[in-house]
């Protein structure tokens, strides 16, 4: 600025002077300016030029976020360090402009604490809503597992080991989770649809499986929901989900090797009807050729 001129300070401990660092305005003494070793000691001890705007600011062309703690450091010896880490590490920053080497080292030490710290192991978003569940499938580079919980909206009584197997259910997906929590976002679904307990798996964005794991059992009088825990399909579909990691999609050739039913085509789907239907048919054909046999 046309007003700026460049002077040198020396004056008594007592004197005070106004400081614009980066547009914070502090004051303050030369004695606390000058207490340690430090530049600012050579800047307000004369044997420096400092710049000054016309009011009698003298301008530090530096950020002033963290010059009040700068200066608390310079009166006390000591500060409170803030609590996040790239605070202290900006803090630290300014402290090795100004050479002031005691915060520096305290700074240091206190970044090392911070990496030392337990952080948690995973996190698994609990979804409140229909488009908080797309952003999060959306903003990520990860596939995806999302466990359907929403056993309150059931309207049938539950078969006898319903219970057993939905807690089975919801241990997996713990499992899971911890296993491999840096490859994998796993997202847990309480709000979602009529499903009980269902599983689903997303590949860039996409929904590329689901193994539903409820089904209604007619009874004479009444009707039962019936709760299946298909612990080896989930297994299998969480394994075929991390081929989409990468950012091409996952070759064929390759899923279909990975997979125990033969080449997966689009979104794969399971429920325990289905699976006892197939098991039924190849029970039955089975039958049909021993007895074929034996009448030969």
């Amino acid at each position: 600025m046309s007003g700026d001129k460049k002077t040198t300070i020396n004056g008594s401990p007592s004197q005070y002077v106004k400081l614009n660092v980066g547009g914070s305005l502090h004051y303050t003494t030369i004695g606390t300016l000058t207490k340690h070793d430090t530049m600012l000691r050579a800047m307000f001890s004369g044997r420096m030029e400092v710049l000054t705007d016309s009011e009698g600011w003298i301008l530090i062309d530096r950020s002033g976020k963290h010059f009040g703690t700068i200066l608390s450091f310079l009166r006390d010896g000591m500060v409170t360090l803030p609590e996040m880490s790239k605070d202290i590490a900006d803090l630290m920053a300014e402290a090795k402009y100004y050479c002031i080497t005691p915060l520096v080292e305290s700074c240091e030490q206190a970044l090392k604490f911070k990496h030392r710290e337990v952080e948690p192991i995973c996190r698994v978003p609990l979804i409140t809503s229909h488009k908080e569940e797309q952003l999060l499938i959306n903003s990520t580079s990860k596939p995806v597992v999302k466990l359907l919980i929403n056993r309150h909206n059931n309207k049938y009584s539950y078969t006898g080991t319903s219970d057993d197997n939905l807690l089975k259910n919801i241990e997996l997906f713990d499992k899971l989770s911890l296993r491999f929590n840096g490859r994998v976002l796993f997202i847990k679904d309480v709000i979602g649809s009529s499903e009980i307990c269902c599983w689903t798996f997303y590949g860039h964005e996409k929904k590329v499986a689901e193994v539903c794991c409820t089904s209604i059992v007619y009874a004479t009088d009444k009707k039962h929901t019936k709760v299946e825990f298909p612990e080896a399909r989930i297994y299998e579909e969480t394994l075929n989900i991390l081929l989409y990691e990468s950012r091409t999609e996952p070759d064929q050739e390759l899923m279909k090797a990975t997979s125990t039913r033969g080449a997966v085509t689009g979104v794969s789907s399971y429920t325990s009807d289905e699976e006892e239907e197939r098991s039924g048919l190849a029970r039955l054909r089975s039958n049909k050729q021993n007895n074929t046999s034996l009448n030969q």
